[in-house]
């Protein structure tokens, strides 16, 4: 177990290794003296009609991005950002259109130039720049979507909450499952009393799958200095984090390994599968959090297998409630219900114990059921309850964001006043993680009580030019 796991000693060693180095702060000297009165110039502008196209900004513009470039491919893309000039190439045979789009190597450039040209922005960048990027859109006034993990530290996720009231945009978080019809119909089923009340949930995936696509392990601690990308903007794609050395694993893919910039996957997956508990248990404020199974890992990449625990007391009308989350080999993975009798057993998802049927949805928190065969084919016969929640014409989260933007709906459902609470408790299993053993929260005072050397942690230093959002504690 990693014990005592400190994130800042990663960066205290690039910064020793780095020294007075060549990596300057020029590129965070853009908007270092930001005012204000530029920030709202698109609040209370009207947006685009339902037959006109929307007006998307990329922060991010390859790798992942492909995603926003087919959800929005009926849109405009009128700019697009990147720190890897190499990532304006990806994706455009498929979208050979948007290579008229101007680029940008700095977000915040693109944002003071062309913000009144913008109507929203697409962050796709690794998660410990998502915060910068979306506050520096939300506070222009522009509908702002943020790839999942919305955050990386819990302070982060509170002010995003503050953001969203103060700045009233449309925003929403990169979850897909979210805007799917079967974790709309699980709610129905739960709210026809078909579990009775659920005491437990289960949530869990394999991985980090070491030497695969997003996760590799150096070759030596502290991780090797290697020659920066003649394409990449080093300092840039560091963004609140840095200086320190570059090393090729964490370009372009990597990353999501290291502590200072992913939340391996714990963080990639979360977000996913535990969705549809969350949303159905209300599951936002844990009063104790407890890493109870922890395998690998150190002070500078993530560990390999985790088995986390989260305490609820009573929410209303529901009855205390304990969520777990697992990833890892077959060893962190839940026991199926006892009355599972679906031909296959899944590999990832999450189970819920309820008292009076358990159940099951998928890695994308869709295609629900109840954990018998027989019990499901019962109920399908029955007669499922009415439709209560709507269902979305198209999902996917940015072409949700879209229809928000147009005014066909009012609003998405992981825009941040969900996402953030969301994402805060995911966040808490990290920090119980990396620290060890377990945490007593403090949900209205964002206090741990019984270890306050680990509040520290809720709020991440981070490098001059790169600060934002603390106005919003100011009131």
């Amino acid at each position: 177990m990693m014990k005592n796991m400190n994130r800042r000693s990663f960066q205290a060693i690039g910064s020793a290794a780095a020294g007075a180095s060549a990596l300057g702060l020029t590129g965070c000297q853009t908007t270092a003296n930001r005012k204000s009165e530029i920030y709202q110039f698109n609040i209370g502008k009207p947006g685009p009609s339902a037959n006109e196209k929307v007006n998307i900004a990329l922060i991010g513009s390859g790798n992942i991005a492909a995603y926003v470039y087919h959800e929005a491919q009926n849109e405009n893309i009128v700019a697009r950002c990147d720190v890897d000039e190499a990532m304006f190439a990806h994706h455009l045979g498929k979208h050979p259109d948007n290579a008229t789009a101007p680029t940008f190597t700095d977000f915040r450039v693109m944002l003071d130039q062309m913000g009144k040209e913008i109507d929203m922005v697409c962050v796709s960048t690794p998660d410990h720049t998502h915060f910068a990027a979306t506050m520096a859109s939300m506070e222009r006034g522009l509908a702002t979507f943020t790839q999942k993990p919305l955050v990386h530290n819990i302070w982060q996720a509170r002010t995003l909450k503050k953001a969203k009231a103060q700045y009233k945009v449309l925003t929403n978080m990169g979850n897909q499952g979210h805007t799917y019809n079967g974790i709309r119909q699980l709610r129905e089923w739960y709210e026809d009393g078909i579990f009775g009340q659920i005491t437990e949930a289960h949530s869990w995936i394999g991985g980090p799958e070491w030497g695969g696509e997003y996760f590799e392990r150096p070759g030596a601690f502290p991780p090797p200095n290697d020659p920066v990308p003649a394409t990449l903007n080093w300092d840039l794609w560091q963004g609140p984090t840095g200086p320190a050395p570059f090393n090729h694993l964490y370009h372009p893919k990597k990353w999501r390994a290291f502590h200072p910039y992913g939340t391996g996957t714990f963080g990639d997956w979360f977000c996913h599968i535990a969705d549809a508990p969350v949303w159905l248990l209300d599951l936002y404020e844990p009063v104790a959090v407890e890493a109870e199974k922890v395998s690998g890992g150190n002070e500078w990449i993530v560990p390999d297998g985790v088995r986390v625990r989260f305490d609820f007391e009573k929410r209303g009308t529901k009855e205390p409630c304990k969520l777990y989350w697992y990833n890892g080999n077959a060893h962190f993975a839940p026991k199926a219900p006892d009355d599972w009798t679906w031909e296959n057993t899944p590999g990832n998802g999450t189970y819920y114990f309820g008292t009076k049927n358990n159940g099951y949805t998928d890695a994308r928190s869709n295609n629900p059921r109840l954990a018998n065969k027989e019990a499901q084919k019962a109920y399908k016969e029955a007669g499922y309850p009415e439709e209560v929640y709507p269902r979305l014409k198209q999902s996917g989260p940015i072409r949700e964001l879209i229809s928000a933007v147009k005014g066909e709906i009012p609003e998405c459902g992981s825009n941040f006043d969900y996402a953030a609470p969301f994402t805060e408790v995911m966040l808490l299993g990290i920090l119980a993680v990396n620290h060890g053993g377990k945490i007593e929260w403090d949900s209205r005072n964002m206090r741990i009580t019984n270890r306050p050397e680990l509040n520290q942690y809720l709020k991440e230093p981070v490098r001059k030019g790169w600060e934002y959002g603390e106005e919003l504690w100011k009131s």
